[in-house]
Order: structure tokens, then sequence, then C-alpha cells
């Protein structure tokens, strides 16, 4: 079961990255404009905030990404620390998003779930 945790976290922390390219990167382009549902004059305006935001979740990204090496270097019990802090915090930011707007609850799933199940998953590998 913790295998499958882990898998999860690590697909869940690739999403971030590439949440993290359409917020930092290419946040006023056509695409992340679609996906975000945003004008090109709020993409435009709130241009520096997604940039903060895009990082923050590429930060979430590397947390998980580093306690999958850390696992698989030996240590587990640092490497699962990293891999849940990393993922229960993007669980954590997907219900604040979802509890923030009942327009945004599609987006909260489609960010959270992955995370939702990876966090489950280790928590059940650690107590069986």
């Amino acid at each position: 079961m913790t295998i499958a945790g882990l898998v999860l976290a690590g697909l869940a922390a690739a999403l971030h990255v590439f949440i993290f390219y359409l917020e930092s990167i290419a946040w006023t382009s056509p695409r992340a404009r679609a996906t975000f549902g945003t004008t090109e004059a709020e993409a435009a305006a709130t241009k520096s905030l997604a940039f903060n935001q895009g990082f923050y979740n590429l930060f979430l990204a590397l947390a998980v990404f580093i306690g999958l090496i850390v696992f698989g270097a030996g240590s587990a019990a640092v490497g699962l620390t990293l891999v849940f802090v990393g993922a229960g915090s993007m669980l954590a930011a997907a219900l604040v998003l979802a509890l923030s707007s009942r327009e945004l609850l599609a987006s909260a799933l489609k960010q959270g779930t992955l995370p939702l199940l990876g966090v489950l998953c280790v928590i059940l590998g650690v107590l069986i």
C-alpha cells in the first residue's frame, strides 16, 4: 500500500509541476487562460500573483519528489514524512479552494484527488 501511495503522490507532484508551468510561465497564454477561465485583461492583472502561486505549487511538488528520492535511498521515515507533508499540503490547498467557492469545486477535485489517495495509501501502508 505504501508503494501505491508513493506512486499517487508522485503523480500529484507531476500535476503540480504542470500547474506551476501554467501559473508561472504560461499564465497569459490562451491555454492557461482557458484552463483557469480568465480573460486576457484578468490574466495580465493577476500575472504576479499567479507567478508566486505557481512557485508554491512547484515547492510542494519538490517536497514530494525529494521524499521519494530519500525513501528510495533507504531512509523511509524521512522520505515518507516529506511525501506526507508535500501531498498533505496539496490536499489542504485543494480543500481551501473547494471551501472558498462552489464554482471552484471541480478544480479542487482535479488538484486534490491524487494527493488524497496518496496520503490515504501512505497512511494505510504505515499502519498495516
